[in-house]
């Protein structure tokens, strides 16, 4: 594969602002990022001029339920492909494919389709597209109390036993959990998943201040779509939020869509947690980048009606979010755009363990850039180096 060129008018990196910036890819890889120096290239190198534009590392999402109306629950190679073409398009280059409360038999299904799928996708071919790293398990150890759009017939008591059952319908692709840590069982099950290498991630939860602690203690590091899905807060009984807001050990994400928080519950967030504890994602599903109507998440019929996803009972049921427009979101705000877009880059790739390789333009990371305009326009993205619709 030849050498490749990016010159842009700066680069994010995005602990770090270059202007006038090159980066140089080599077989999928960064092999260099910085100031571009006078003198020719090497020969034979291919060029990109965006000097009118900002280049970012590709947007990072630990929490996708699907897109372009296919869910990942689908469990086969097409609906996956569909959902990362489309996500690619919106800046989005790597993703967890994020499973719905299924029962225990509609789970193994979807993961064992969802395994299968990853797998695929990793013998090229094809269109360029963003990249699923791995699989987020949201559910089915949730709380009956809290459990948003997920069925209650659809949950399943948390044990040890029946993870390590999906664990090996993921075939080795799973990299999160959420659980709800106050349920029997969930210690030990939180402790299992721990040896498994897995996030363990708190949500949909109805967990006391007392219970939450206990699961950080045992293990737990990232809490899933903060604010929602989960017990208020309150000045006598903080909650789960209160573990999350004042321990730095744990990640928030967070939906920043102007419909799941409300700003100054951002505001608090951010000030709580720093900006580097905080992490982006879209809650997205099949709706995404699609008109209003009706779509499936999971098992579950929602409508969509001005981009907003809910229920046949009117409750939210995911987004149509894309990470761009989080971050524009977040910018918006008066969050200086370098620090927006490390909330949904950096900040992601290490809560799964991908730091160095996702979520950076430095050296050695694989070569996954955004390029924007000064309002967080995507206008061109690359993959691995590859550019995306060309």
């Amino acid at each position: 594969m030849p050498l490749t060129a990016i010159h842009a008018a700066r680069v994010l990196t995005p602990l770090a602002e270059i202007p006038n910036a090159l980066i140089l890819v080599e077989d999928g890889k960064i092999r260099s990022v910085g100031p571009r120096a006078e003198g020719a290239l090497p020969p034979g190198t291919r060029e990109f001029d965006a000097r009118g534009l900002t280049a970012v590392p590709g947007f990072v999402d630990v929490h996708v339920h699907g897109a372009a109306g296919r869910d990942v629950m689908e469990g086969t190679a097409e609906a996956l492909a569909a959902v990362a073409c489309c996500l690619a398009k919106h800046g989005t280059t790597s993703f967890l494919a994020t499973t719905v409360s299924a029962g225990v038999e509609g789970t193994l299904r979807g993961l064992e389709g969802l395994a299968g799928a990853i797998r695929a996708q990793s013998h090229g071919g094809g269109a360029v597209r963003a990249e699923c790293v791995g699989i987020h398990l949201e559910g089915p150890f949730l709380s009956a109390a809290r459990r948003g759009v997920h069925p209650e017939e659809a949950l399943v008591a948390p044990s040890p036993a029946t993870l390590a059952r999906f664990l090996a319908a993921a075939q080795g692709f799973a990299r999160m959990l959420t659980i709800a840590p106050e349920l029997p069982g969930a210690e030990e099950t939180i402790a299992a998943a721990r040896e498994a290498g897995l996030v363990v991630a708190m949500g949909h939860t109805d967990a006391t201040y007392d219970a939450a602690v206990r699961a950080i203690e045992l293990g737990a590091r990232h809490a899933v779509h903060v604010f929602n899905a989960m017990r208020p807060f309150s000045h006598r009984e903080t909650g789960v939020l209160g573990a999350v807001l004042t321990d730095p050990r744990v990640s928030a994400e967070v939906i920043a869509d102007g419909v799941h928080v409300d700003e100054p519950a951002l505001r608090l967030l951010l000030t709580a947690k720093s900006a580097e504890h905080v992490v982006l994602v879209s809650d997205g599903t099949a709706a995404t980048d699609m008109p209003d109507g009706e779509y499936r998440l999971g098992g579950i019929e929602v409508k969509v009606s001005a981009g907003v996803s809910r229920n046949k009972e009117g409750r939210i049921a995911g987004s149509t979010l894309t990470l761009e427009r989080a971050v524009r979101r977040m910018a918006a705000m008066g969050v200086p755009t370098a620090t927006a877009v490390q909330m949904a880059t950096l900040n992601a790739s290490r809560v799964v363990g991908m730091e160095g390789r996702k979520g950076v333009l430095a050296r050695g990371a694989d070569a996954d850039v955004v390029l924007v305009d000064n309002e967080m326009n995507v206008k061109r993205v690359f993959v691995g180096g590859r550019e995306v619709g060309a």
